[in-house]
């Protein structure tokens, strides 16, 4: 049996990666805050024929995150993929480098970079005790070439990208994969940079099985569309 960690999980990218995988057998973990909201993605990849199940985990709270992923790794025999890509919209003061606070950076740095951290440690061990394992990490193209509205975001998700591509090579071999995955198209049309081309979930989530199955060799792609 083979599953998936999606951490951030919800109705676009989160379901995406999950119908991608689910499609291909895999067992499917969901965490995000909200209980009820993961129940109803639940049960909607249920109807697919998906098998998913719900463990409620604030990425800030990097105990709790800790026992999900226990938890889900219990529930289906192991995590053989975790993906990593919370979104925190609505406690999240946008601003530009020379708007920004020390807190305004800190605030994205706790999601973004040690929520990864705190959840790679999770699985990481049993991934290298089997001699195999994907970790794949999600941010949008500012972590390459950022945008001055979203100047804290970027940083943190440039700090996120910088661990990922290095942990990549730490990790180098035919065992345990790390990739960063920065999206630069407006998902559904919709983006603060008008230059964007827009994609659907669906045309971004094949990079993900593609990291899992035969690019194991990269660290990083940036998805134009």
């Amino acid at each position: 049996m083979t599953s998936i960690a999606i951490i951030g999980a919800g109705p676009q990218m989160g379901m995406a990666i999950a119908r991608t995988f689910g499609s291909q057998g895999f067992d499917v973990a969901l965490i995000s805050r909200n209980r009820a909201k993961l129940d109803g993605l639940v049960a909607t990849l249920a109807t697919e024929g998906i098998t998913a199940a719900a463990f409620p985990a604030d990425v800030l709270d990097h105990d709790a995150l800790s026992q999900a992923l226990k938890d889900a790794a219990a529930r289906f025999g192991g995590i053989d993929v975790l993906e990593y890509s919370p979104l925190a919209i609505e406690s999240t003061v946008l601003a530009t480098p020379a708007e920004s606070d020390p807190s305004h950076i800190q605030h994205e740095i706790e999601v973004q970079l040690y929520g990864a951290m705190a959840a790679t440690k999770a699985v990481l061990p049993a991934m290298r005790e089997a001699g195999a394992g994907t970790l794949l990490y999600t941010t949008g193209a500012g972590s390459l070439d950022p945008l001055p509205m979203v100047g804290n975001v970027n940083a943190a998700a440039a700090a996120l990208r910088n661990w990922v591509v290095n942990l990549h090579k730490e990790l180098d071999g035919p065992g345990v994969q790390a990739a960063h995955i920065a999206i630069d198209v407006a998902l559904g049309g919709a983006s603060m940079d008008p230059t964007l081309k827009a994609a659907t979930p669906e045309e971004v989530s094949s990079v993900y099985w593609e990291l899992h199955t035969t690019k194991r060799d990269q660290g990083e792609i940036v998805y134009k569309g």
